[in-house]
């Protein structure tokens, strides 16, 4: 017990030390468990043999994040997929299998030993692309979805692989699996797939017409704990199931998933499941940064990265022409391609039962894993690499700005509702805009409803000047990108210091930096709605009309003055409970507030000319 507690510390305190740098350094939360593991592994000694059973324990987070998946994607959008799930994952195991298991052959490997080879390798990391996916949130776009395509496909193809692997060897099957858990060694060959096609009966029947009374059932209890016992009963049940007649656990959890996607307790079940998921997963990556084997890798370190290196780039080309044929294109094609150039997880099932059916020797196995692992852990350097491939490209394929023709007093950057509503207001009163937007969409679509747009970055300082910033009043920042909002900010602001700059904000730390910036206004987005349906339940408590009013025109003064004063003492790197002037501040000016409304609500507090002039609304607004 004091052993694993001893362990407990040791990966959490790492953990808790390498991802948040990691993630500070923008090189994501996959290679700071990673580099976790090699830090306590291969480099200081801290973990031994058990980084196996890590691995074994962590491929449950991998279960997990397949069942997450599952409840996000309904039968009808699985349905969608099927092109890309037997066409181009089926197409990727193929081409895949056939280039390294040429290429294993050309390098003298028996005809079997190529083949295992060509599958083994054909493989990707589900793990790593989903989390990182997910983490760049580039799951949602064309390549991501097709990369997930390809990466399900995978999942399905381990149960044929394992199936095929023992008619490559010289030790029979039987003798190969006798320590598994899989029942199928003991029924005769007919009836194996039969036990397959019951078991996913099962979890089909029993998740659509069991799981959702037991959730109902339990959550009369109104036991949180409870609910997520049941939600990790659902995944490791499945797992262990899976396991039991020979299929992908993964495989299995995303199908009950989908199954779950419709159900009223999804939410629920998404809750709960987080942050074992995460947890888990990082187990997962630590076990692999701390199973690598430097003994080998430190005998011809330049060899196997050379190695590592054909794997990556002879799996990407393949890739590249699979984009080619299933007409990706533009940074989909790359997200594709990147994402799926490693080793997978699947490497480190298929390459030890290989080995036991004799179809690998030792020496290929050991070098197998190695590159697998290091193909997996540049992963994350391969994303890097790909951020910087879509900005050169989005930078390259920038639409060119379009002459301004017009100037106004006014000038507007960004079409989206914001802007919008902000040009529809003053159309109405007779004033004329400058709109300025870099999506082509959003301008067409503006032009369309009889808006004059002009297509242009507006946070390129000639873009700015050709609209007339020089000549302008006021500038309205109605950018999606926080980032580039605050850019422009600071930029007009420096060359225009006596233009009157307007700014939406997306949320406190947003609208700290926009006063920061040099904005005059600054209004967050739901500011006003916030606002008014506050005043509205005053109302229906009973307060009237004018007071109720009073209290909003009171908190909308605050607010303003409150956003300025905490806008000196906010510091982007730190955290707002950690920033102790801030907090403090930001105390001290919530019981300045509460004092002003009890003030304005007292019968003595109140006049009625401060009844009936309303304050105009500049301010930012609370979170």
């Amino acid at each position: 017990m004091d052993h694993l507690l001893i362990q407990a510390v040791i990966y959490l305190g790492t953990t808790v030390l390498a991802v948040p740098l990691a993630a500070r350094l923008g090189l994501g939360s996959v290679l700071g468990f990673l580099g976790a593991g090699l830090l306590i592994g291969p480099v200081l000694g801290f973990v031994g043999s058990e980084a196996e059973g890590l691995l074994d324990f962590g491929e449950l987070g991998i279960a997990m994040m397949l069942f997450l998946v599952g409840l996000e994607v309904s039968p009808r959008m699985l349905w969608e997929l099927r092109r890309r799930l037997l066409g181009l994952g089926g197409l990727q195991l193929v081409m895949t299998t056939g280039v390294f298991a040429a290429a294993a052959a050309a390098l003298g490997q028996p005809w079997s030993t190529a083949l295992a080879v060509g599958m083994i390798l054909a493989m990707s990391s589900t793990a790593i692309v989903l989390q990182t996916l997910a983490e760049k949130r580039l799951l949602d776009t064309r390549g991501g979805r097709s990369a997930f395509s390809v990466l399900l496909m995978q999942d399905v193809a381990v149960i044929p692989i394992l199936a095929f692997l023992p008619l490559l060897g010289t030790i029979p099957a039987e003798v190969a699996q006798e320590d598994t858990l899989s029942l199928l060694g003991a029924l005769p060959a007919w009836a194996r797939p039969l036990l397959t096609l019951a078991a996913v009966a099962a979890v089909i029947l029993t998740g659509h017409f069991l799981t959702r009374p037991l959730f109902r059932w339990i959550g009369h209890a109104h036991l949180r704990e409870i609910d997520t016992a049941l939600a990790l009963f659902v995944v490791v049940s499945t797992t262990v199931l899976m396991e039991m007649v020979g299929l992908s656990p993964a495989l299995g959890t995303f199908l009950a998933g989908v199954v779950l996607a419709g159900s009223e307790f999804r939410h629920e079940l998404e809750t709960d499941l987080q942050p074992f998921k995460g947890l888990l997963l990082g187990l997962f990556f630590i076990g692999i940064g701390a199973g690598l084997d430097t003994a080998l890798l430190l005998e011809s370190p330049g060899s196997l990265v050379l190695v590592m290196a054909a794997v990556i780039a002879g799996k990407a080309a393949v890739l590249l022409t699979l984009t080619w044929l299933s007409r990706l294109r533009g940074r989909d094609r790359w997200i594709f391609a990147l994402a799926l150039a490693q080793g997978g997880e699947f490497g480190f099932v298929l390459v030890p039962y290989a080995l036991s059916l004799g179809v690998l020797g030792t020496d290929l196995a050991q070098i197998l894993v190695l590159v697998i692992a290091l193909s997996m852990l540049a992963t994350p350097l391969l994303f890097l690499a790909l951020e910087r491939i879509l900005l050169a490209r989005d930078q390259r394929d920038a639409p060119a700005s379009e002459a301004v023709d017009r100037h106004a007093a006014v000038i507007i950057a960004g079409t989206g509702r914001f802007g919008r509503n902000v040009n529809r207001l003053l159309r109405s009163a007779g004033q004329e805009a400058v709109l300025l937007d870099a999506d082509m969409k959003a301008v067409e679509a503006m032009r369309q409803r009889g808006h004059s747009v002009f297509l242009g970055d507006p946070t390129r300082p000639e873009v700015l000047a050709a609209a007339g910033v020089a000549d302008a009043q006021v500038l309205v920042v109605a950018l999606d990108d926080p980032e580039a909002a605050t850019r422009l900010v600071r930029m007009a602001r420096r060359r225009q210091p006596h233009l009157h700059i307007i700014a939406r904000a997306q949320n406190s730390h947003h609208a700290h930096a926009l006063v920061r910036a040099g904005a005059d206004e600054v209004l967050r987005e739901v500011f006003d709605s916030a606002l008014r349906a506050g005043r509205y339940v005053l109302e229906a408590l009973g307060l009237g009309a004018q007071q109720a009013a009073e209290v909003e025109h009171a908190f909308a003064r605050h607010d303003r003055t409150a956003i300025q004063e905490l806008a000196d003492l906010w510091q982007p790197d730190l955290p707002p409970e950690e920033n102790h002037a801030y907090a403090t501040r930001a105390r001290e000016l919530d019981e300045e507030l509460e004092a002003a409304v009890t003030e304005r609500l007292s019968p003595e507090g109140q006049t009625s000319s401060e009844m009936a002039k309303p304050e105009p609304h500049s301010a930012s607004q609370a979170p």
